[in-house]
């Protein structure tokens, strides 16, 4: 059955610590965008029971989160954790730093190289920090996240070498893996370009008007159309000869 727990509170907490190993369990990193999304999707095609984790960690709007919490219903996932996480502290990001404005752009061509004011400190060291405590306690040897190294803003903890390096990490530093249960970072994404993550997304029927990938949206979550988010999306459905629904 799904459930939603400890939405408020500091820390994810729960009461039994599981004995043995579960392979048809998985812990889903889910922020309720486009990727993520596609993720969750994957894993559950991939037979495995999702669980999935979600973070109100100071970003500026909470709108993901809602729609997160509507797709985690959708997919029926066995429990959906949200964790309160105060990154803003630190600032530095335009995601978390209400006085820093998010770039814009007219098109994705416009989109540089260089590391983005939108890029948030250990974020997803952080992220998958949690993921993996939660993946010990469940007995689950599988943790999937939809980050991508192509199409996406230039992130260093989005590319190849970050998630192996995770993983190494993962399987030295928990009592399941010394016990000899390897855990297994999923990133089934990281070298689709966007335009090739939505076609999968459409064959596993995600839909994705539910989901919310701006930067910077509006009240009601209309995308701002202009952040480096808003614009790779919208190449990726264009790319695949449709609309993003979400508009």
């Amino acid at each position: 059955m799904w459930s939603r727990f400890n939405e408020g509170g500091p820390n994810l907490t729960i009461a039994v610590m599981s004995t043995k190993t579960n392979p048809n369990k998985a812990v889903v990193l889910l922020s309720g965008g486009l990727d993520s999304t596609t993720c969750l999707a994957i894993c559950k095609d991939a037979g495995f029971i999702p669980y999935a984790i979600s973070f109100r960690y100071g970003q500026r709007h909470a709108l993901e989160l809602q729609r997160a919490e509507q797709i985690a219903r959708d997919a029926n996932v066995a429990q959906h954790a949200i964790i309160q996480l105060d990154l803003a502290s630190f600032a530095g990001s335009a995601l978390t730093d209400k006085n820093l404005a998010v770039p814009k752009h007219d098109s994705a061509e416009e989109l540089g190289t260089d590391i983005p004011l939108t890029y948030v400190p250990a974020r997803n060291t952080v992220f998958l920090s949690y993921a993996l405590a939660w993946a010990e306690v469940l007995g689950a040897m599988d943790i999937y996240i939809g980050v991508n190294a192509l199409d996406y803003s230039g992130y260093p903890d989005c590319r190849p070498e970050y998630i192996r390096a995770f993983e190494t990490m993962a399987n030295l530093a928990t009592k399941s893996a010394v016990r000899g249960n390897r855990l297994v970072i999923h990133a089934p994404l990281i070298t689709w370009t966007k335009s090739q993550i939505i076609r999968k997304g459409i064959e596993l029927g995600v839909d994705y008007s539910k989901t919310l990938s701006c930067y910077d949206p509006g009240p009601q979550g209309q995308p701002c159309k202009h952040c480096d988010s808003c614009l790779l999306r919208t190449r990726g459905f264009e790319q695949n000869a449709m609309t993003d629904p979400s508009w």
